[in-house]
């Protein structure tokens, strides 16, 4: 008689037997989402399907990480995972370990792989990038010859700077070869001492944009001892030669912008520094001070002027006071001045005796006197004047 094997059994077989085939263990498949769930656990839940069949899907919280955008019903997407057995429920499902938009399935995983490997070989490092100079005369491109980014190049620089130098190297951006291209062209405007290498093309789709994301390219690019700026396709693109250039631009024109200064800007500033070190020039300076002196030396003038005019103005009133106190002005109005043998003057007729000599003075002579008498009363005059 047969052996009769429990659900539980043959469910835990069949897992086992997918379990150990090595290709179920490392599948990539491509459908569209349905029936999508986002579980408050922090699982997804979801249906791939395409036109002939459908598969169960889950992808555990624990691998949450390889999912980088919000999935929703009806995306086209590459799920990476396993297939096992769900052995409560009886089913097979795929248990997703990384999802990804359809389309770039596997070069997403290769340009993740690089990426990773020359980040920990250390092309990224922030050490390792060189400063961009403030002015660049010199201006190396390594782009096709006939695309979109050379014309926005071109233009922006003769817009900002029309006296900076473009030297451009010609190189295949897309296809087979591509990236020994590219590499090529850095190689040779590195050995021209530029100050600077845009590297570069316009936007497209991830295959489109795959020269600038090989080894090639990037070592290329982290071996140049001139700057380089990348410049490779729209602003949502990111190649690896985005993460090895010294400054990444999110296009072309951008790039132009960070690599061609603005000339006309620049004489602007040089007129206002000029401006200022004028002003503040030694000449300019003692010009200044030159003149406040001069002003300073008028109002000098000025004060010394009208404090001599006050002077000359008191002087007068003086004189005149002295004038009409003066005795020489009273002898001349017929007075006398009296003075005894001492010589000193008499200011007071009463002191006078009967005998005594004295001396008149005149404005013109004097003349010796002796006083007969002396009478009291009689003119009051002023001083000691006698009539």
């Amino acid at each position: 008689m047969s052996t009769v094997y429990s659900v539980s059994q043959v469910n835990a077989y069949i897992k086992d037997l997918l379990q150990r085939d090595y290709a179920l263990g490392r599948l990539q498949v491509r459908g569209e989402v349905s029936n999508l769930k986002y579980h408050s656990s922090g699982h997804i839940y979801f249906t791939l399907k395409d036109g002939g069949g459908q598969m169960a899907c889950v992808m555990f919280a624990s691998a949450r990480a390889g999912l980088g955008f919000r999935m929703k019903d009806g995306d086209k997407v590459v799920v990476c995972g396993s297939i096992g057995v769900y052995e409560a429920a009886g089913r097979y499902q795929l248990y997703a370990r990384e999802i990804l938009p359809d389309g770039t399935g596997s070069l997403y995983l290769a340009f993740e792989r690089l990426k990773k490997e020359l980040g920990e070989r250390g092309l990224f490092d922030p050490a390792h990038k060189k400063e961009i100079p403030g002015y660049c005369a010199r201006i190396g491109i390594v782009t096709a010859s006939t695309g979109a980014a050379i014309q926005d190049i071109r233009q922006i620089a003769a817009r900002r700077n029309p006296y900076a130098q473009l030297i451009l190297c010609p190189a295949r951006v897309q296809g087979e070869g591509a990236a020994a291209s590219v590499a090529r062209g850095i190689r040779r405007l590195d050995a021209m001492g530029l100050d600077v290498i845009i590297v570069g093309r316009g936007g497209g789709s991830i295959e489109d944009l795959w020269a600038f994301n090989e080894e090639e390219t990037a070592l290329a690019i982290y071996n140049c001892r001139t700057p380089i700026i990348s410049a490779v396709g729209h602003e949502t693109d990111t190649t690896i030669a985005d993460f090895v250039a010294d400054l990444r631009a999110p296009t072309p024109s951008a790039a132009a912008e960070l690599a061609v200064c603005n000339v006309f800007e620049i004489f602007r500033k040089l007129d206002q520094i000029q401006k200022r070190l004028e002003y503040a020039s030694p000449a300019s300076r003692l010009q200044q001070l030159r003149q406040r002196l001069m002003d300073r030396e008028d109002l000098l003038e000025r004060g010394l002027k009208d404090k001599l005019m006050r002077a000359r103005h008191r002087l007068q009133i003086g004189a005149g006071r002295l004038e009409g106190l003066s005795p020489l002005k009273k002898l001349a109005g017929g007075y006398a001045f009296v003075t005894d043998e001492n010589g000193r003057g008499v200011r007071d007729g009463e002191s006078l005796a009967a005998g005594e000599r004295v001396t008149l003075t005149f404005a013109a002579a004097k003349a010796k006197a002796v006083i007969e008498s002396v009478e009291k009363g009689g003119f009051h005059g002023e001083g000691n004047d006698v009539g």
